[in-house]
């Protein structure tokens, strides 16, 4: 008599399905004891509004639910696990004392309908992180209402809008230079104003004799962000400033990239009107976690009138909210902003205090040039300016072999890490965008220099490596294009 062995499968644990498909009828993770009293029928409680299918939910056991996602966390590349390269994402580690602080009782639960009396704690943990954030960034006022990067730039250009419309002419236009973030010409555009390009130089920064030609009394503003999005500091940036306040326009600095500055030099010393903090990238509070960001706007005093309202101030000896500001753009947030944020951010900057915050921002650049080093004559690079918290490098070399940034991106998660920034900025060609943040130590950074140099030896060596990768995560690789314009959003049963 023959005994047939059936052939072991994967475990579920490498081949996670759908909860739903994980159903089946009758079971559940509950059960609650009888009544003690009389059971009321919910239809008189509840009417119309009452549910008696729940439709095609998933029946599971308390440990299928438990195991299901609990799996499929170990299946997420986090911070807490490696490195994020991700240039102009900034995707540092979270220090745990940030979460400690906010998750207190009498702030995490603090209402933001309290009278102002029984709110002194949460007003006085906004002066305080208002006060610290113009310190840092050399302004006068500041509202911490926008809800992140781009909501800020939104608030930043109605100010923009507001105060020459109290000169008299709002103007028609808004310079952004080629490097720009995306969110700019967006953030313009919706504001109703008319975006106009402006060109680099061959050295990666704004060309200055193209900004004195193209500045005029119908320009509001320039966005620049600085550095700028290769990572480079705008060395002209007085002469950029002096232009733009010759003709009445404004110098709004894009703050994204404010982590390569802070306790070095100060914006508003060189001549920035407004500027916007990404608290989720600079201050260490969560980006890319699932929670809110929060994009405060900083500004000189001559801005301060048109700030949204309310804004924190002292009322007869104690903190209150002030509403009486005729010439403010208005509310451009419930409430008063993302207040978890905030605590988070100012825990992060006391607990570092000016030296410390000096030192990560050298830290971090230190750490983006010791990258570029490593890999440089590996991969192209564009520019050879001085890059500062981040460097972009281009796949020119790869591309002889037929290998695109994307593919590099690819393969580079076989090796345990996650693919910096493809493609962006667009000023440059196949661009490999990285940045490691201060957050990284040299082994890591070794790690990483070496993946980069074995993925290009691969390529010179057998280019379908790297083109069919990744090769060891669970799914391989997608048809991006199909899933754009294709894209399955919901689940449906097999019938």
């Amino acid at each position: 008599m023959k005994h047939f062995t059936r052939k072991a499968t994967r475990h579920t644990s490498q081949n996670e399905g759908l909860i739903f498909e994980k159903s089946s009828a009758g079971k559940a993770a509950w059960r609650l004891p009888l009544l003690d009293v009389p059971e009321v029928d919910a239809s008189k409680l509840l009417g119309d509004a009452e549910r008696k299918d729940l439709g095609n939910m998933p029946e599971v056991s308390e440990i299928e639910i438990i195991r299901h996602f609990t799996r499929l966390s170990t299946w997420n590349y986090a911070i807490d696990l490696g490195m994020y390269p991700l240039g102009s994402c900034t995707m540092k580690y979270n220090p745990r004392v940030n979460e400690v602080v906010a998750r207190l009782d009498g702030l995490a639960n603090a209402h933001p309908y309290q009278p102002e009396r029984a709110s002194q704690g949460a007003l006085r943990i906004m002066k305080t992180l208002s006060d610290c954030l113009t310190e840092i960034t050399g302004m006068d006022a500041i509202t911490l209402q926008p809800a992140a990067g781009a909501h800020g730039e939104l608030t930043g250009l109605l100010m923009v809008r507001a105060y020459q419309q109290s000169k008299g002419n709002p103007r028609k236009k808004i310079l952004i230079p080629d490097s720009a973030h995306g969110t700019n010409p967006a953030t313009a555009t919706t504001v109703g104003y008319a975006v106009e390009n402006l060109k680099s130089n061959p050295q990666g920064m704004v060309d200055v004799a193209a900004l004195g030609a193209q500045m005029n009394e119908d320009v509001a503003a320039l966005m620049l962000t600085n550095p700028n999005t290769l990572g480079v500091f705008e060395q002209e940036i007085h002469k950029i400033a002096d232009i733009l306040h010759a003709k009445g326009g404004l110098l709004y600095m894009d703050g994204a990239n404010m982590n390569a500055l802070v306790g070095k030099v100060r914006p508003g010393d060189f001549g920035v009107d407004l500027m916007h903090l990404n608290l989720h990238k600079t201050f260490s509070t969560p980006h890319g976690g699932g929670g809110p960001g929060s994009g405060p706007v900083a500004v000189k005093q001559f801005l301060e009138p048109f700030l949204p309202t309310p804004v924190v101030a002292k009322s007869d000896g104690t903190l209150a909210f002030d509403y009486s500001r005729p010439q403010s753009v208005g509310r451009v947030r419930a409430f008063h902003g993302n207040f978890g944020m905030f605590v988070r951010a100012l825990a992060y900057i006391l607990a570092n205090g000016p030296d410390g915050l000096r030192e990560t921002t050298e830290d971090a650049v230190l750490n983006a040039n010791y990258i570029r080093q490593g890999i440089e004559g590996t991969y192209d690079l564009p520019y050879l300016t001085p890059t500062m918290h981040e460097v972009v490098f281009s796949d020119r070399i790869q591309a002889k072999k037929g290998v695109k940034t994307m593919d590099i991106a690819k393969r580079l998660i076989d090796y345990g890490f996650h693919p910096y920034t493809t493609a962006f900025p667009l000023i440059v060609p196949g661009a490999l965008m990285i940045e490691p943040t201060e957050s990284e130590s040299k082994e890591e950074l070794d790690l990483f220099i070496e993946a980069m140099k074995s993925i290009a030896a691969e390529v010179e060596e057998d280019a379908e490596t790297v083109l069919s990768a990744p090769h060891s995560t669970r799914v391989s690789r997608l048809d991006e294009t199909a899933a754009a314009r294709k894209p399955v959003l919901r689940w449906k049963p097999s019938l």
